[in-house]
């Protein structure tokens, strides 16, 4: 990597250019010296680092797809090490959107000092504590073997700790950045610790970034007494144009990158209207992709003969449609089910397949809607609460309810009612994602 040195400063005087007259910025011996020559390293050590970030930028391009903007948002944010960045960030979107990968490839690549925590892993406070000081304190010295786990019982006592593992481990001159993944749990622990996190540049007085991945929106985060407002950066879901193309880039070597690009349109061709979920859509990928190359594995098809490979592969698509989210057997078990899959009565073809099966929860949202939508809001509680209490019945009915509410039609609604009647209806905890929201 070619660095070039910096120039002393020159600045036109008198009609000539020249050295600045300014006897402080000259380079002439005594304490005047040592400042140039200290001024001429640090210049030159912020050039290495921007040229090694520019080499490696070509590499991140190819192992980042799709997310440029982001990509180029979150640079400019961290910026060099020794800029002080913002105190948090707040990254949001929906599932296998990228944001942990993104966030992961940019701090590797970059070698940035940094602790990543998934908050379902630590899900107390003294875990989650102790979990990013020991992965800070490890940042430099894991090939020692020696260094000691730290303990951590509340939050003053990680400001505290935070402070003495930063100096201990030379990172007062750069920026630590500390990642919490699955960031919606925090809402679950102390009230204290996400304002905390919030505030954590101005508490420790030191040079940290504190990112949240998440995906539900800022809004249902933000406590009630107020807090620090965090830069906040949305992640799209990919399109369908993108994750063609995330999706072909995994072609094994020995198939040409158009043959299989061809067998990942046939597959969102099918997939995409009911899941758009990447890492399930790569799971399907991979699963169905022996049954679509057998025709040219047994040479009773080539590469370019389209139509033979969608008859082949069409009737088990249809199947792996029928549970699209849903890990009802393994993937061993799916490939000795394909082989001993002999029954010739059930229908074949996705042609003679007359309705789309939905995923889990979106049934689940479609049943109320439809509930919202022809039910008046006054028998949400009758119908939706075990314990409503006693209710007066009156026979006196407006002339409008008369008629039955489907020959009305359906009428609208507020989204906070359907995720009311979501709640109620589902057995489980639902978390309300970035997909309803925006």
């Amino acid at each position: 990597v070619g660095v070039t040195l910096p120039r002393a400063d020159v600045t036109p005087t008198h009609g000539h250019v020249g050295p600045s007259p300014n006897p402080a910025s000259r380079v002439s011996g005594g304490s005047g010296n040592l400042r140039g020559v200290g001024g001429l390293c640090r210049r030159v050590s912020r050039g290495l680092h921007c040229s090694l970030v520019l080499a490696r930028m070509p590499h991140l391009e190819n192992m980042v797809l799709c997310r440029e903007s982001q990509v180029s948002t979150l640079q400019s944010l961290f910026g060099e090490r020794h800029h002080f960045s913002f105190p948090s960030i707040f990254i949001y979107g929906h599932t296998a959107s990228g944001k942990t990968y993104v966030t992961q490839t940019l701090l590797n690549t970059l070698e940035l000092p940094h602790a990543f925590v998934n908050c379902v892993e630590c899900f107390t406070l003294r875990l989650l504590l102790e979990q990013i000081l020991n992965k800070l304190s490890h940042h430099h010295s894991s090939e020692d073997g020696c260094s000691t786990q730290i303990t951590c019982e509340t939050f003053n006592d990680f400001v505290r700790l935070f402070k003495q593992v930063t100096k201990a481990e030379n990172l007062n001159s750069q920026t630590v950045y500390i990642v919490l993944d699955k960031a919606e749990y925090l809402r679950d622990m102390d009230a204290n610790l996400l304002p905390g996190f919030l505030r954590l540049q101005e508490l420790t007085d030191r040079n940290v970034t504190v990112i949240f991945l998440s995906e539900i929106v800022w809004e249902k985060f933000r406590p009630n007494t107020g807090c620090f407002e965090p830069f906040v950066l949305y992640f799209p879901d990919y399109s369908i144009g993108n994750l063609q193309k995330i999706l072909s880039h995994d072609h094994p070597p020995e198939y040409s990158a158009d043959f299989y690009a061809a067998y990942i349109n046939i597959l969102l061709g099918v997939f995409y209207t009911v899941c758009r979920d990447l890492k399930e859509l790569r799971y399907l990928a991979v699963l169905n992709f022996p049954k679509y190359c057998e025709p040219v594995v047994k040479g009773e098809a080539s590469e370019r003969d389209t139509r033979k490979l969608w008859r082949n592969i069409e009737p088990h698509l249809k199947k792996a449609m029928q549970t699209v989210y849903l890990r009802e057997i393994s993937s061993s078990q799916w490939e000795k089910l394909q082989k001993d899959d002999t029954d010739s009565g059930q229908l074949k073809g996705l042609s003679a397949y007359t309705h789309v099966e939905l995923p889990y929860y979106s049934k689940f949202i479609l049943i109320a809607a439809y509930l919202a939508s022809y039910n008046p809001a006054r028998t949400d509680k009758r119908f939706f609460l075990k314990h409503h209490g006693k209710i007066k019945k009156t026979n006196f009915l407006k002339k409008h309810e008369k008629t039955s509410n489907h020959l009305l039609g359906p009428k609208p609604f507020p989204l906070d009612r359907l995720l009311a009647i979501l709640y109620s209806i589902v057995d489980s905890r639902v978390a309300p994602t970035a997909n309803i929201f925006s």
